[in-house]
């Protein structure tokens, strides 16, 4: 969708108006007594400053996650918050889909492999489904850029997003927040925690969301149809100290939602052009399907994180977890009916459920400091899990596949100081993968299988060189790898399995990190430059609304991404964020399907079709890669009466994004943001605190992505929700 840059400006001006106020009343002399709070983070597997991790690491602090969810957002809220991250789910709230740098996977089946890795507590999240895991009493959020394949295996080309929860400690500590706005979109979050014992310390946690339907579906003449969900989700912690040398953290997690899927809306742009037209209304859809899109998940899972401290600065830590997953998503995929709005040649509806997916995963990890000048870990690896997924095209059985994962791996890093001020990293890791798939079809009774098997060296080599006790300076060598991948779905209509084997990659990065003023700016950038062989690519939807796994030859990408935080004064803190990826396919021989073919192409395309109508995708940039992405904050409080006013606000931007891997005029945004606002007073020393927000607050309608089954549909974005919130910590 098109918006000019004048616009953009003008809105962004409107809903800062009171932040340039507050700035031009909170301008002060420079003050030395206050600075910024040092950020420590474990992209390494152990705490360090930030200054000293050679990798292109951004943080988002856990009360800002708290902030950016007061409309009812769910973990794609991260989406171009953070430089170079974009996000976006076809399944709604469950199933995301990440990029980093332009690296990503539009892939919408539920066993579909991505190279962004989540790890929650130290566990990957490796299904899709276990990586919708709501956020809540998070601690901080860690964004890991380029391949992380040393310390967290494969499946991280592209990075990591790492959460940490606020662990249980003697401290007796809690807080409780509630927000209600717009369709009752209602918030709550709560936390309670402390000492049971000398050596026993525990922490309960929990989240509750919904919002109302407050979409009608006309073609059925139902009101208030679709649009809501209720989402509940619980952790409880137990720290158990027994000696100084010992501790045991227990994790138990749990969650349970039930809601709308994502909404297609069918034929929402007029062909020749990418804006929304009339046939677009934000509270309506025409759907023939009387099923509305529901989704329904239940999940839980479980971690025993040990840590031995042998003394003489060696740790062994071993991370033993399990995560299981059940439940079913269903969608109108033509986003329509057949009298409209637009030509619909004909209906479809699909439903994908996951069946017992259970994931076990170990990890045993010796660390060592082994003089002044070495530190190193060596470690071992296992993962194995087990799910079936069933397509229903409801005209047929539906398809159960059933896929097993089973990966080992051995890892190691080490660290040398070669001086006071520079220190070398080298790692290396040996993985095994093996997939297997078992399938039958549910309308001819065919068996499938397929057996994969793949095996890798990664490696890394980074030097980070203090240039003063304030900056930093690094670069980086890092090679990691895609297992091979199997995709199913397309049984369910009458097609095979396809297969990728294994992609690599190949990673050059240099960046520095530094803090200026006096510790009141921190100003960290990195610029990067990368090339995947065989990269693995979802060629999906088209006239059969079909997913095909392709290897493409090779892709490359650069670009950078810098962030600021600079504390203005003692009331008044900014952060800034800014990335630019230009991404390319190199392949002469890669063809793909395009926008549903009924005798004629329902899109305009712009790439060269060869004879069989298919789209030359080589030079094209990778789908959901936005061109550049921009983020800017400001919290601002100043002391009134017994407490202290204020205000956060938080934009984000997104250049222009191809949605697929051909190019369209109608599948290609350019300029999408949002903004929130965050007004209030706090009192008894920050105990208490009440205000209203908003979010999406110029109600941008932006979209996400697009089905090219058999009409030009979309996806799009949260609406504007105005509310007000009320917090208390104890």
């Amino acid at each position: 969708m098109k918006n000019s840059f004048l616009n953009h400006s003008a809105r962004l001006a409107i809903g800062c108006s009171v932040l340039a106020v507050s700035t031009g009343v909170a301008a002060q002399e420079a003050d030395d007594t206050f600075a910024l709070e040092e950020i420590i983070v474990t992209a390494q597997k152990r705490e360090q400053s930030l200054r000293d991790v050679p990798i292109s690491v951004s943080t988002l602090r856990g009360r800002h996650v708290l902030d950016f969810a007061a409309g009812g957002e769910d973990i794609r809220l991260l989406s171009s918050r953070i430089p170079g991250l974009n996000a976006e789910s076809s399944n709604g709230r469950v199933a995301p889909r990440f990029y980093i740098r332009g690296l990503g996977n539009t892939d919408f089946d539920l066993v579909a492999s991505q190279p962004v890795s989540i790890v929650m507590d130290d566990v990957v999240m490796e299904n899709v489904v276990l990586k919708s895991f709501p956020l809540f009493d998070i601690e901080r959020v860690e964004v890991l850029r380029g391949p992380q394949g040393t310390l967290f295996g494969r499946n991280t080309p592209a990075g990591i997003i790492k959460f940490d929860t606020r662990r249980p400690s003697q401290d007796a500590d809690g807080y409780v927040s509630a927000s209600y706005g717009s369709y009752g979109t209602t918030t709550v979050e709560a936390a309670a925690g402390g000492g049971l014992s000398d050596t026993v310390s525990a922490r309960v946690s929990g989240l509750y969301q919904r919002r109302g339907n407050y979409i009608d579906n006309v073609f059925l003449g139902t009101t208030d149809a679709l649009g809501g969900f209720e989402e509940k989700a619980g952790r409880v912690q137990v720290l158990l100290e027994p000696s100084d040398n010992l501790d045991m953290l227990f994790n138990f997690h749990i969650r349970a939602i039930d809601g709308t899927s994502a909404l297609f809306r069918a034929n929402v742009f007029t062909k020749g052009s990418n804006d929304l037209n009339e046939n677009f209304d934000r509270k309506k859809v025409y759907f023939s399907d009387e099923h509305n899109n529901p989704q329904k998940y239940d999940q839980w899972g479980t971690s025993l994180n040990l840590t031995y401290d042998f003394g003489d600065e060696m740790t062994l830590t071993s991370i033993t977890a399990f995560e299981t997953a059940n439940g079913i998503s269903l969608g109108d995929i033509d986003g329509g009916n057949p009298t409209g709005p637009g030509f619909i040649p004909f209906q479809s509806t699909t439903s994908g459920s996951t069946d017992d997916l259970d994931q076990f995963t170990e990890e045993l990890r010796l660390a060592v400091q082994a003089s002044d000048k070495l530190f190193y870990q060596v470690g071992f690896f296992y993962f194995n899990s087990d799910m079936t997924v069933s397509t229903d095209p409801f005209f047929i059985p539906a398809t159960p596949a059933r896929h097993k994962n089973t990966t080992w791996a051995l890892f190691g890093q080490a660290v040398y100081d070669m001086s006071d001020n520079t220190a070398l990293t080298v790692g290396l890791r040996y993985t095994d993968d093996k997939k297997s798939l078992r399938a039958v079809s549910g309308g001819t009774g065919q068996v499938f299988t397929e057996n994969l098997n793949g095996s890798k060296l990664s490696w890394d080599v980074s030097l980070n060189h203090n240039v003063s006790d304030d900056t930093s300076v690094y670069a980086r060598i890092a090679s990691g790898f895609r297992a091979p991948t199997i995709q199913a779905r397309d049984i369910a209509f009458f097609g095979s399995p396809s297969t990728a084997k294994e992609e690599t990659i190949l990673s050059f990065e240099t960046g520095f990190k530094a803090d200026l003023m006096e510790n009141r700016v921190r100003w960290n950038g990195a610029a990067f430059y990368y090339r995947v062989n065989d990269l693995q690519l979802s060629a999906v939807g088209g006239g059969g609304n079909f997913i095909q796994l392709v290897n493409a030859d090779k892709a490359v990408g650069y670009g950078f991404e810098t962030d600021v935080e600079f504390l203005v004064s003692e009331g008044l803190i900014i952060t800034a964020g800014f990335s630019y990826n230009d991404t390319e396919l190199k392949d002469n021989g890669l063809r793909v399907g395009t926008c549903g073919n009924f005798g004629s192409l329902i899109c305009t395309v712009l790439d060269e079709i060869d004879s069989n109508g298919r789209a030359i995708v080589d030079g094209n940039p990778l789908p959901q890669a936005p061109k550049w992405t921009l983020n800017f904050t400001a919290d601002y409080s100043a002391e009134v009466g017994d407490g202290e006013v204020f205000l956060f606000t938080d934009w984000a931007f997104q250049g222009k994004t191809n949605l697929f891997l051909y190019e369209s005029v109608e599948f290609t945004t350019s300029g999408n943001f949002e903004g929130g606002l965050k007004v209030g007073y706090r009192w008894n020393e920050g105990q208490y605190e009440i205000a209203g927000f908003a979010r999406n607050i110029t109600n941008e309608v932006n979209v996400k992505g697009g089905i090219d089954f058999n009409n030009l549909t979309a996806y799009v974005n949260e609406p504007r929700v105005f509310g007000v919130a009320l917090k208390a910590n104890f």
